[in-house]
């Protein structure tokens, strides 16, 4: 795991507007190309060793496994890596290059889910959620520690959600350091798993997933991350694929940096217009993985 950098969004050539206040947080150059080696790292090495003996797994969208199976190869333990078929082809490609055991189970995430858990209690494996696990969460909110030591100033972090790990982490962090910033979350228009729950009241399954950002796109949370967000997540907005694809485009010019469509979400609230920073607002914009759909 590595401290990632903290970067300044100036000078722009675009959206020059956007300079003075905006940082970008660059979890896209983390180990395995996401913000997710650091809950996986925490979790399986806070895992008691007997409880490894035969292994982990996990149910994936393609950076929680490769995150995971980075950790086993790291602590040399067999990781298996249950998928759905939407994962990119380099995703998986990347799993076999770390020694993973890869399964590709269902058509969506929570399918994957389902098959990994089964197999991990066939098996006697040890299963490592990627977003309701406590040690997950606690590894993605080292990422609001590194942001707040480096721009302790901030008033506004900007997060994608997935399941709700990666929010669940950082909100929890960086409102016990400073209680006055606001989280603001950001969910694809075809996967408002979050939203749709925060407006109901309470968990909801969607009915269905109509997006390209498969790593944003569980059905269902989890109570764990539903209750973290609704206490400390100001609002949740809503991006189009479109416009996290623009967003893509718009960092790989303007930063240099590729990322994948989910990668480009927290990005994509503020060019859209969906989230408007206010005069004078300091905002960070969570840059949460690399890859290559968003700009290809």
């Amino acid at each position: 795991m590595r401290q990632t950098p903290l970067l300044a969004a100036a000078p722009t050539k675009e959206r020059p507007e956007l300079a003075g206040g905006l940082r970008l947080k660059l979890e896209a150059l983390q180990v395995t190309g996401s913000f997710k080696a650091r809950g996986a790292i925490n979790a399986l090495f806070a895992a008691p060793p007997d409880r490894l003996r035969r292994g982990v797994v996990t149910a994936s969208g393609g950076n929680h496994g490769l995150a995971v199976a980075y950790a086993g190869w790291a602590a040399e333990v067999p990781a298996t890596i249950f998928l759905p078929r939407s994962v990119a082809a380099e995703k998986i490609a990347k799993l076999d290059a770390w020694g993973a055991s890869v399964v590709m189970a269902g058509e969506i995430w929570d399918d994957s889910n389902r098959a990994a858990l089964q197999h991990a209690e066939s098996e006697g494996l040890a299963y490592i959620h990627p977003f309701a696990d406590a040690d997950v969460i606690a590894g993605q909110g080292t990422i609001a520690l590194e942001i707040l030591d480096q721009a302790p100033d901030l008033d506004t972090l900007l997060v994608s959600i997935g399941g709700g790990g990666l929010i669940s982490g950082i909100s929890i962090a960086a409102r016990a350091l400073k209680p006055s910033i606001r989280i603001i979350g950001v969910e694809p228009v075809g996967a408002p798993t979050l939203h749709d729950s925060l407006r109901a009241g309470r968990l909801v399954e969607l009915t269905s997933l109509d997006t390209a950002a498969v790593t944003l796109a569980p059905r269902r949370s989890e109570p764990v991350n539903f209750a973290i967000v609704r206490e400390a997540v100001e609002r949740i907005v809503l991006v189009e694929d479109a416009e996290m694809r623009s967003a893509a485009h718009w960092l790989w010019r303007e930063i240099g940096v590729a990322t994948e469509l989910s990668g480009a979400a927290a990005v994509a609230a503020l060019l859209s217009g969906h989230y408007q920073m206010m005069a004078g607002e300091r905002v960070c914009a969570v840059v949460c993985g690399a890859g290559t759909d968003g700009i290809g």
